[in-house]
């Protein structure tokens, strides 16, 4: 990550407070900062966390600072002033933090990662007394808010990371594990925004490949890879179909993580279109300029799968990523095709651009049928009408048990990841059938419910285990920065699975 994050304490090994720091400024022990931070909640719309202390140092009183702003206290909201500490001088931002919510502190971590100079180092008070829910999410805002994937020759990124020094109450021991959890989890969001904002010059499914399988060998975790002769040979219709068209071959990614003393088995599904034209399908130029990011879902998975260990899930989680890309060509899957999936099911193809279930009923079928896991969860971008229902702020998800849906929908709210339950309408089923194979991949008719019917197609491969699909064809992808989502990529998933994993991943059995 661009920021380090660390906690202040004293030589003596304690918290250290704004006062001691300040005075250590003044005598020259320490360097003045770049910034200092200081919270504003709305409840009062008053400095808090130790602003008194800087009166001394400022034009005027900290209160007086906030006032001639007419600051409200608003997550994200900043003023900005300076203080003069000896021989040097810091700028001072006074930070909103809103209600203290963690999706309060999460924004107002970006806001001032956005606030400090790249390579410079900067203090905050803003943590001060937050429970460690808080610090976790301050923390992750601040990394998160910080992210940038550039390609430019000529990057002013600075010569090195940013250093951020949280000055904290209570047992350092206790904050520094806070801080070190949220340094896991939003190292993960960026390695999956890094795999999905990847071109996909670079980005074939063999590359995606080898870069889970060095993943895996750094993060204690199993490997396995299908090549396209392997997945033959297992009949994966499905990914061999949506591949046919390209030069660069189909894989199937299996990574696994069993802890000591797993009681229950979770498989991670996600859709690796490493690049999708639409195949013969093929999408209008404006539709492609994002498609380089339909690999969201796998990315997710990967990302989470390599912070499992670091984390200490006690889950045995298997993460399967079916990566292919969709071209067209000569040999491209065309309109009408009937292929035949991973234990057999037959589908006629009547849009080739409805590829991402294509894969993933493979995979599905493939974890149903020989990993035998307690739960199966899919994610992928996989509709439009997703977006076009949720927009950019959640995702959809679809579950066939409301105890799996409740837990994933309170895992997302708590993380940020925030999900929103859409029905599966058994009764739009027979929109699916087909006269010449066993379904069709896309419904008859016009005016469908897009998202549910992909749904109900999955639903298909996933047997009768308790399953939940997440639709983030808009969650995965951002026009701009938005608090701790950045430009690009968004990661979105990662925090999401991560907490409910971390969790133990309840799953009630049926009765």
């Amino acid at each position: 990550m661009p920021i380090d994050v660390q906690i202040a304490v004293t030589p003596a090994g304690r918290p250290q407070p704004l006062s001691e720091f300040l005075a250590a400024v003044t005598q020259g022990v320490l360097e003045a900062p770049a910034v200092i931070a200081v919270p504003v909640e709305a409840a009062d719309a008053a400095p808090s966390g130790g602003a008194a202390d800087l009166d001394g140092y400022l034009g005027a009183a900290a209160a007086m600072v906030t006032a001639c702003a007419e600051m409200t206290g608003r997550a994200g909201e900043v003023a900005a002033s300076v203080a003069g500490l000896g021989s040097g001088a810091s700028r001072v931002v006074f930070l909103g933090v809103g209600d203290r919510s963690p999706a309060a502190l999460r924004k107002a971590g970006a806001a001032l990662a956005r606030q400090v100079p790249a390579g410079r180092a900067a203090v905050v008070t803003v943590v001060l007394d937050e429970a460690d829910e808080g610090r976790q999410a301050f923390t992750e805002g601040l990394l998160l808010g910080s992210y940038r994937y550039s390609l430019k020759s000529a990057d002013p990124a600075g010569s090195g990371p940013t250093q951020i020094s949280l000055l904290v109450a209570g047992p350092t021991d206790r904050a520094q594990a806070v801080v070190d959890r949220a340094v896991t989890v939003a190292g993960a969001v960026a390695l999956a925004r890094d795999l999905s904002n990847t071109p996909s010059s670079v980005k074939s499914p063999a590359w995606l490949a080898a870069e889970a399988v060095s993943l895996a060998d750094r993060h204690s975790l199993r490997s396995r890879v299908w090549t396209d002769a392997d997945l033959v040979s297992g009949g994966f219709g499905g990914l061999l179909g949506v591949g046919s068209g390209s030069v660069r071959p189909p894989r199937l990614i299996e990574l696994s993580y069993e802890p000591p003393g797993w009681d229950r088995h979770v498989v991670l599904v996600g859709k690796g279109i490493t690049f999708d034209s639409g195949g013969l399908s093929l999408k209008p130029n404006d539709n492609m300029k994002l498609m380089k990011t339909d690999m969201a879902g796998g990315a997710a998975v990967i990302a989470v799968m390599s912070a499992l260990t670091a984390l200490g899930v006690p889950t045995r989680v298997t993460g399967l990523v079916a990566a292919a890309e969709n071209m067209p060509s000569g040999s491209a899957l065309r309109v009408g095709d009937v292929i035949t999936h991973y234990g057999g099911r037959t589908v006629e193809v009547l849009n080739t651009d409805a590829e991402g279930r294509l894969v993933l009923a493979d995979a599905l079928a493939y974890a149903d049928q020989v990993l035998d896991p307690d739960v199966l969860v899919d994610i992928a971008t996989l509709t439009g009408a997703a977006r076009v229902a949720l927009g950019s702020v959640m995702a959809a998800m679809y579950a066939t048990q409301d105890a799996l849906a409740a837990d994933l929908l309170a895992a997302g709210t708590a993380s940020g990841d925030r999900l929103w339950r859409m029905p599966l309408a058994g009764e739009y089923r027979d929109g699916l059938e087909s006269s010449v194979a066993d379904l069709a991949n896309v419904a008859h008719g016009a005016g469908r419910a897009g998202s549910i019917d992909a749904a109900l197609f999955l639903r298909e491969f996933a047997g009768e285990r308790p399953w939940a699909h997440l639709d983030i064809a808009g969650a995965a992808r951002a026009p701009a920065d938005d608090g701790e989502i950045s430009k690009g990529a968004t990661g979105f998933g990662t925090r999401l699975l991560l907490h409910w994993l971390s969790a133990g991943a309840r799953v009630s059995q049926p009765a």
